[in-house]
C-alpha cells in the first residue's frame, strides 16, 4: 500500500502479468458507514476478472482501516493514498492506476447488483464504436430502502442530442473504454463537482455513447453526499460543461483547460447571462428538494427550500416559486411549525393566486371527485 501524500510513480512498474478485463475506480474519503457494504457487492460480481483500485484521498474515520482490511485478504484490491488532492483528481488516479481494458466507476457509498460489470463488458465488445456505457439505476435512501428506479435514453442519437442540455449517464453505472478515457484527458479538476458530466461531453465528441435499460447499480441518497452540499456550484459547473462543450464543436479554445475555478464572472465571459444561471440554479434547486423529500431527508430539502427563495428570484416564472412555496409548506408541516406551513402557503397564493385553483383540484383528486 502507498503511504505518501502522492501515488509514487514507481507503483506501476511491479503490475503483474495478467491484465484483468475491469478496473474498477474507487476513491473513498469518510465513507466508512457504507464502504463495506459497497466493497462486498464488487466482490460479489459475476464477472470476477476485475481489480478494485482504491484511493483514498484523505479519510480522517475508519475508512482507511476498512479498505486496507479487504487488500489484505483479496489480491484484487489495491489501496492507495493521495490525501492532497481533490475527488476529480483522486478519481483520475484510481482510473489510471488500472491495468483493465475498460474502466468502472465506484462510489463508496453505492451497491453494484451482481451483473452490473458483465453487462457493461458484453455491451461493449458487441459495439466497439462505443465509448462507454451506462444503465438505469434505482435510488435507495440512507438505510438501503428502495426508493424509485430512473433509466435514460439508450440510442447514441437521443443521448448526444441531449448531453447539450443535462447530463444522461448516471455516473456510478457507466463503464468505459480505456481508450476513450485517456483521449479524452480523464477528469478535469477545474470541476469539483459534475466532473463526470464535463468527461461525457468530451468522449461524446469522439464515441458513440449507449445506455442499457437494466437496472445495475443502487444509488444512496444521504445527508453526508458533496452532491448536496454543492449545489449551487454544481449548477454553474454544469453550465461551464455545456459552454466549453459549444466551444469546442465551433472550433474555438476551450477556456476550461486553464481556468482556475468556475465563477459566475467566467459563465458570463463563456456567453452564459445572470439571469440564464440564475433560472439554472432555480430548477435545479427545485429538483433536489423533490429528491430529497421523496428519500426522507427532509430537513436538508427544507434547508435546500430556504435558501432558493432567499436567493434572487427575478425572472423566474412565478408558477415554479409557487411550487417551491408549497413544498416547503408540507416541509414545515412535517415539522409541526404550523404557522410556517400556513406562511408559506399564503406566500405561494401571493406568487402566483392561479395556486388556489390547483390546490382545489388536488383536494379533490385526493377525495376521489375529480
Amino acid at each position: 500500500m502507498a503511504t505518501s501524500g502522492q501515488i509514487e510513480p514507481g507503483g506501476a512498474a511491479a503490475r503483474p502479468a495478467h491484465k484483468p478485463v475491469v478496473s474498477i475506480a474507487m476513491a473513498v474519503c469518510n465513507v466508512d458507514r457504507f464502504l463495506a457494504e459497497a466493497i462486498e457487492s464488487i466482490l460479489g460480481q459475476s464477472l470476477q476478472d476485475f481489480e478494485l483500485i482504491i484511493v483514498d484521498f484523505g479519510s480522517t474515520d475508519n475508512s482507511l482501516d476498512i479498505s486496507a482490511r479487504y487488500a489484505a485478504k483479496d489480491a484484487r484490491v489495491k489501496l492507495h493514498r493521495a490525501e492532497n488532492c481533490s475527488l476529480p483528481e483522486a478519481r483520475n488516479k484510481a482510473s489510471l492506476l488500472g491495468q483493465g481494458e475498460f474502466i468502472a466507476v465506484a462510489d463508496a457509498d453505492d451497491i453494484y447488483l451482481p451483473d452490473r460489470l458483465r453487462l457493461g463488458v458484453e455491451f461493449l465488445r458487441r459495439h466497439p464504436e462505443v465509448g462507454l456505457v451506462g444503465t438505469a439505476m434505482e435510488f435507495i435512501d440512507a438505510g438501503g430502502k428502495p426508493l424509485h428506479t430512473a433509466s435514460h435514453p439508450a440510442r447514441n442519437s437521443e443521448i448526444q442530442s441531449a448531453l447539450m442540455t443535462q447530463s444522461v449517464l448516471f455516473h456510478p453505472t457507466v463503464l468505459i473504454r480505456r481508450e476513450a478515457f485517456v483521449s479524452a484527458g480523464g477528469y478535469r479538476p477545474v470541476f469539483n463537482v459534475v466532473y463526470d458530466y464535463d468527461l461525457w461531453l468530451r468522449i461524446a465528441e469522439h464515441f458513440q455513447i449507449a445506455n442499457l435499460e437494466q437496472v445495475a447499480v443502487k444509488y444512496r441518497i444521504h445527508s453526508h453526499q458533496d452532491s448536496l452540499r454543492q449545489l449551487r456550484q454544481r449548477t454553474l459547473s454544469k453550465l461551464a460543461a455545456q459552454a466549453s462543450a459549444r466551444r469546442r464543436r465551433l472550433g474555438q479554445t476551450d477556456p476550461l483547460n486553464s481556468a482556475a475555478e468556475i465563477t459566475p464572472a467566467l459563465l458570463t465571459e463563456l456567453g452564459v447571462t445572470y439571469q440564464e444561471q440564475q433560472h439554472e440554479l432555480f430548477l435545479d434547486y427545485r429538483h433536489w428538494i423533490l429528491l430529497l423529500s421523496s428519500s426522507g431527508e427532509y430537513a436538508l430539502a427544507l434547508r435546500a427550500a430556504t435558501e432558493i427563495l432567499q436567493s434572487d428570484l427575478s425572472g423566474i416564472e412565478r408558477r415554479l416559486i409557487a411550487d417551491v412555496h408549497l413544498s416547503a409548506a408540507k416541509l414545515w408541516w412535517r415539522e409541526g411549525r404550523r404557522m410556517r406551513t400556513i406562511q408559506s402557503v399564503c406566500r405561494a397564493v401571493m406568487t402566483d393566486p392561479a395556486t388556489i385553483g390547483r390546490l382545489c383540484r388536488a383536494a379533490l383528486r385526493r377525495i376521489g371527485l375529480e
